[in-house]
């Protein structure tokens, strides 16, 4: 039997990071195990950023949540003295009578957030990247940009072990079960005690809660690198990041030329290919460069040459695309965090922090209502 520990963390990823440092943080005695290293390109985080935004579409309610992660990736950086966070604004785009437009709008307007409405005209004179239709309508919003992505889980960890916690890598794990008030965790090396289990193993969440395989569904998501004509007008200075919604609302995301060649996009959901995540097909596909290409065609005429790279990750989603963040019935001492549905990196330092809360005290000083397990089907 090996150490005793306060806390568990299976899967040291975007989430797994962020709570495995703050629960270190607070004097928790923490292991962490990940099956690959950390950071990888094996699940959800690799492939150099992702957007940060808070004129939030999905929901009022997530503007909060996301606020107090802004804050905490600041003070990441502040302690860890790397980059993590790039301002670019944001801009959400879409066709007269888009609902996400609209939701985008009424966010900012709940949450007293700075935010400009602008035609498909004025979107192009201010940012010549940017070839939207003239009647469409845009929200930017000054305070959304993007994050380091790998950067960011390899300075989580690595604060993590500062403030005194364990991680393992290269360590599968294979099951847990109840002890007492507790939990004894197996992995392919031992056997390992603790007070508390946080599942955060992203596409891999249904291996150790099988419950959940139902609802959790892996799917493939691809991301390209297009050849850019006219560079400048794809800075970081003059492009902000974006989400994108053609008439037939398929949502594209992306983000201007940094850390690679290029200009990154990607379609949220992709072509909705379910997935196992030990067999991801990662190769660039004709119909993955096509769907890609019709929005940079379009939209981005500039940046419509030839694909320089691409990168292949795994959405793990809910039905209703929203975060599960909470114990398990039945089991108060653990805690899943995961199923992220696409949009949940920017939120993994306030969900480490509310996952902490859960561990220490039963409950969260951030409204998980929304993200609860019994809103799920099978958990109902």
């Amino acid at each position: 039997m090996g150490a005793v520990y306060d806390v568990i963390v299976a899967g040291v990823g975007a989430s797994g990071s962020a709570v495995a440092c703050e629960l270190a943080r607070r004097g928790s005695r923490v292991l962490g195990l990940d099956r690959f290293s950390v950071p990888n390109d094996r699940s959800s985080h690799h492939g150099l950023t992702r957007i940060i935004r808070l004129a939030y579409f999905e929901g009022a309610a997530y503007v909060p949540f996301v606020r107090r992660a802004h804050e905490l990736w600041r003070r990441l950086e502040r302690d860890t003295g790397e980059s993590i966070l790039t301002v670019t604004g944001s801009l959400d785009a879409g066709p007269p009578g888009s609902a996400n437009i609209e939701s985008a709008a009424a966010s900012c307007r709940v949450n007293g957030l700075d935010h400009e409405v602008l035609d498909g005209g004025a979107i192009g004179r201010r940012f010549p990247g940017y070839a939207v239709p003239a009647d469409w309508r845009g929200v930017y919003q000054p305070d959304g940009g993007f994050l380091a992505s790998e950067a960011a889980v390899a300075a989580h960890a690595g604060l993590a072990r500062r403030f005194g916690a364990e991680i393992r890598t290269g360590e599968r794990v294979l099951g847990w079960e109840p002890k007492g008030d507790g939990v004894a965790v197996r992995t392919e090396a031992g056997t390992y005690e603790a007070g508390h289990l946080v599942v955060s193993a992203g596409p891999w969440v249904a291996d150790l809660v099988p419950e959940l395989k139902r609802n959790l569904v892996p799917l493939r998501q691809v991301v390209c690198w297009f050849e850019i004509a006219d560079p400048d007008a794809f800075a970081p200075s003059r492009f902000p990041v974006f989400v994108v919604e053609n008439e037939e609302g398929t949502q594209f995301y992306g983000f201007p030329e940094w850390g690679a060649p290029g200009f990154k996009i990607g379609c949220h959901y992709h072509l909705r290919e379910a997935t196992d995540p030990d067999a991801l097909d990662r190769t660039l596909h004709a119909r993955d460069e096509d769907l890609l290409r019709s929005c940079v065609a379009r939209f981005f005429p500039a940046a419509n040459g030839r694909v320089l790279d691409h990168r292949a990750c795994i959405y793990t989603n809910a039905p209703d695309e929203d975060f599960v963040i909470d114990r398990l019935p039945g089991f108060p001492q653990v805690v899943v965090a995961s199923a992220c549905s696409g949009h949940g990196f920017k939120f993994a330092p306030a969900v480490g922090e509310a996952v902490a809360d859960l561990v220490g005290q039963g409950r969260s000083r951030h409204d998980l209502d929304r993200f609860r397990l019994s809103r799920l089907p099978s958990h109902a």
